[in-house]
């Protein structure tokens, strides 16, 4: 699964320490896959994972909230002195980051209703789980909370990018950059162990085709007729444009790609600019495989670019409420 590391304008578990998150999630991740998975195969025996079965058709995400909230506020209730200030960045200290460990095992426990019927399943329920856990990590830390549109939840792009690439891929999902005073959205960026990829998607309805130019507006025919749509190359040169000037500013020597996918659809662009790739419904499957057969470890560079993009990232968020009648 690729990281979420940034969800538009929420704050994130991964600006407090970029160099320590992506390796943490994966080390939880694993530990719990190999629980679950040895709880499945063992039939018989008793295990917390029925126990604690998650009944997913009554799940929302302020009751599991609230549920998270009760045990971090057990856990942290008797760990904290009223005269030293709780911050942001007191996590590099060794008392917090064992508390900061046991509440990512509170928030990163796995289960499921009933026994799936194979191995495949249970592999999905997993993903569909981590994906939440996934959310937290992208939206609250210890001290901090943004209020999350419900709609992301159910959001079909951001699934795919969290449930079909490998764990080395960073993604940014449509972050908002602070520059010059001004918040500026951008397209979804996907940072890889080799390169950063920008990413914009046409996927109106199936079998459309999309008709490009260099104009302010393509042309998308389909079975409802012709409409006018913004030119995706727009969005997608602003995004590049803010990856070079920080990858410039900070000497940062990363590829960047830019990648217009349409899953369901077709192209249409004769004189395409070469520094676009116009991944179709005819080259997507190679294009897919490709990128999930990257199998390189994440790097150095990978973990800076990271980094720098998120120094510039806009962040919203209020301080915890368990947190504030602590201090009161």
């Amino acid at each position: 699964m690729g990281q979420l590391i940034k969800l538009q304008d929420y704050v994130s578990r991964y600006e407090q320490n970029i160099y320590l998150y992506p390796s943490r999630y994966v080390r939880l991740k694993k530990q719990q896959w190999e629980k679950l998975q040895a709880a499945w195969e063992n039939k018989d025996e008793p295990s917390p994972f029925f126990e604690r079965a998650l009944v997913e058709e009554n799940w929302t995400p302020e009751a599991e909230e609230k549920q998270i909230l009760q045990k971090l506020k057990g856990l942290f209730k008797n760990e904290r002195k009223a005269e030293e200030p709780m911050e942001v960045h007191a996590a590099e200290s060794s008392g917090e980051k064992q508390n900061q460990d046991q509440a990512d095992q509170l928030e990163f426990s796995v289960s499921y209703s009933s026994r799936p019927h194979s191995l495949e399943l249970l592999k999905q329920q997993f993903l569909d789980q981590i994906f939440r856990f996934q959310m937290k990590w992208a939206s609250s830390t210890l001290m901090e909370k943004s209020f999350v549109d419900k709609t992301f939840y159910y959001n079909e792009q951001l699934k795919y990018f969290l449930q079909r690439f490998p764990d080395t891929f960073l993604v940014l999902f449509h972050p908002i950059f602070l520059l010059k005073n001004a918040p500026v959205e951008t397209e979804t960026m996907v940072i890889t162990p080799t390169e950063l990829w920008c990413i914009s998607f046409l996927e109106e309805e199936e079998n459309a085709v999309f008709v490009g130019s260099q104009e302010h507006f393509w042309l998308k025919r389909g079975k409802n007729g012709e409409k006018k749509i913004l030119n995706p190359m727009l969005a997608l040169n602003r995004t590049e444009k803010i990856a070079k000037q920080i990858f410039k500013l900070h000497d940062i020597e990363l590829p960047i790609k830019k990648a217009i996918i349409s899953r369901n659809g077709y192209i249409d662009f004769p004189a395409a600019p070469i520094d676009i790739e116009f991944i179709e419904s005819r080259k997507y499957d190679e294009w897919f495989q490709s990128m999930r057969g990257l199998r390189s470890p994440l790097k150095h560079i990978q973990m800076k670019a990271a980094s720098h993009l998120l120094q510039y990232c806009l962040t919203s968020s209020i301080r915890r409420l368990e947190w504030e009648q602590q201090d009161e």
